[in-house]
């Protein structure tokens, strides 16, 4: 069974993930002469930090690989994106997923086991920290930062397939054929939890060289957006209000608006003031074809998925400043819809790049995509001044928001049912930014300003789910109601096990 490793697992020697900033060369790497037996590793802090690091190493999963990239297949299935790609059988898992014919069989099902990798690392600290000889402090901190990432894994795996088997210590091999499901509401408690636990023992603070690992803040926004989930509204709301602070101003946790949303799009503001929990993607890996999803997807690959097809500026488009755009693999296109509610607003500029119109001017050429309605996704586009890698499809340094402090105001606006002066000031904010004037707050203006200001950072499918708005928004692709509000588990996933398949697959 995939999603289950055994007692005997090993860590090959290797094992490389930058938790630090991108900006520096630091790996960190599993020592050992040949391969070391799970058994026998953890006798220290270095070995414990090795696997705090392997803990952390699947949520680069998210924009590093190819149809198994959460950020790629969850815009796939959402009213804002079609897949793309060269033709109907490019990238299959993404093609299943935008015109809703996926199934237990042609899903991907790395999108499960990742998850569930990441899941068993955290489990596997989880037992053996307490018996480390280490400095306390740290050691605290470590428990912590594997609670919150176990916490994050479930919650992906609980929104994304709903009935999902809640596995919090290593399992032996006589054990894989009792795994049932939990019920979501029971994951949900683990979630909670798990932050609850974790949250006092987080840094503040994440100093320089550590970016990219959990802070309390970061832990913070994740238990508010899980309660919200949960439908516990009230202590959402407690929680983001710490992290959001006064609405437009810094934060106790140093939260504050980027001054300009283009800002947010400029590759060089890794782990600005807005980000709250960022992935840091890397081009000193130098992953090639023949090892990198096996490795630690240490390089943005959807930012290669979702550039345009033979794409190229002409001498007048050259002169006119269009920018120098990488040849991409044309996936993600934005749906029309998509196009039309973002094109008199200000943050167009930063979110979609309207090819149709500029190939007409006769500024650039491209080759169409798959379902290519003229517009393409740009908030993580690469310029081929980026490329520095030998293989720079795999390796692109371009990193991507997991929960941003725009996100988090919403999230609190929502959270307080959408009404009241704290909630107009939550929204106001969000709008005042890119100089939009204020609109009465109301549970529609916020899921409207969600789509607009997130749009294609891996957000809009779930917002439909779980305001029981997919069935209506998603129609025109083939969405069935009391289906597809989750994913099938891949068919892999059954064997030797009692789970039982989600309704309608």
């Amino acid at each position: 069974m995939k999603l289950i490793s055994f007692k005997q697992s090993i860590f090959a020697v290797g094992v490389l993930l930058a938790l630090g900033s991108c900006d520096t060369d630091e790996k960190l790497e599993v020592k050992g002469d040949g391969v070391v037996l799970e058994s026998n590793f953890y006798r220290n802090e270095t070995e414990a930090y090795s696997g705090l690091v392997a803990a952390y190493d699947k949520v680069g999963k998210f924009a590093g690989s190819m149809e198994t990239a959460p950020l790629l297949f969850l815009n796939s299935a959402s009213d804002d994106f079609y897949a793309g790609g060269g033709n109907s059988g490019d990238q299959p898992g993404l093609q299943v997923a935008s015109n809703y014919t996926v199934s237990p069989f042609n899903i991907p099902p790395a999108i499960w086991s990742n998850y569930y990798q990441g899941v068993f690392r955290c489990n596997v600290m989880i037992q053996k920290l307490p018996d480390v000889p280490m400095d306390a402090t740290k050691k605290a901190r470590f428990m912590a930062e594997v609670k919150t990432l176990r916490a994050y894994y479930y919650f992906d795996l609980v929104r994304m397939f709903k009935n999902v088997p809640l596995i919090l210590a290593p399992l032996a091999k006589d054990e894989v054929p009792d795994v049932m499901q939990a019920k979501p509401e029971d994951v949900y408690i683990q979630m909670e939890k798990d932050l609850n636990e974790a949250i006092g023992d987080l840094p503040i603070t994440i100093i320089e060289g550590e970016s990219g690992r959990f802070s309390r803040g970061a832990a913070t926004a994740l238990l508010g957006k899980i309660y919200l989930y949960d439908n516990k509204k009230t202590e959402a709301a407690v929680e983001f209000a710490k992290v959001n602070g006064t609405p437009g101003a810094t934060s106790s946790y140093g939260y504050k608006l980027m001054p300009a949303f283009a800002d947010l799009w400029n590759h060089i503001n890794k782990f600005n003031t807005e980000s709250i929990f960022e992935i840091a993607y890397s081009d000193k890996s130098n992953a090639d074809w023949g090892n990198f999803e096996l490795g630690n997807d240490e390089g943005n690959v959807a930012s290669q998925l979702m550039g345009m097809r033979d794409y190229s500026r002409t001498a007048t488009g050259k002169a006119a400043g269009l920018p120098d755009y990488i040849n991409g693999w044309g996936f993600m296109t934005a749906t029309t819809d998509l196009a039309t509610a973002l094109k008199t607003d200000p943050r167009f500029a930063s979110t979609l790049f309207d090819a149709a119109a500029e190939r007409t001017a006769g500024r650039i050429t491209y080759t169409d995509s798959y379902n290519e309605k003229g517009f393409h996704f740009i908030k993580y586009a690469a310029v081929n001044s980026d490329i520095t890698a030998a293989n720079p499809f795999l390796n692109f340094s371009i990193n991507t928001y997991i929960i941003r402090l725009a996100d988090t105001y919403l999230m609190e606006a929502e959270a307080l049912n959408g009404s009241g002066a704290r909630a107009q000031a939550l929204l106001d904010a969000v709008r005042a930014r890119v100089g939009l004037p204020s609109v009465p707050v109301s549970m529609a203006a916020i899921m409207n300003e969600r789509r607009l200001e997130l749009a294609g950072e891996g957000h809009r499918w779930y917002d439909l789910v779980r305001t029981g708005e997919a069935a209506a928004k998603l129609a025109f692709k083939g969405f069935t109601a009391n289906k597809n509000e989750s994913m099938p588990i891949p068919y892999s996933e059954f064997n030797n096990t009692k789970m039982v398949q989600n309704t309608g697959y």
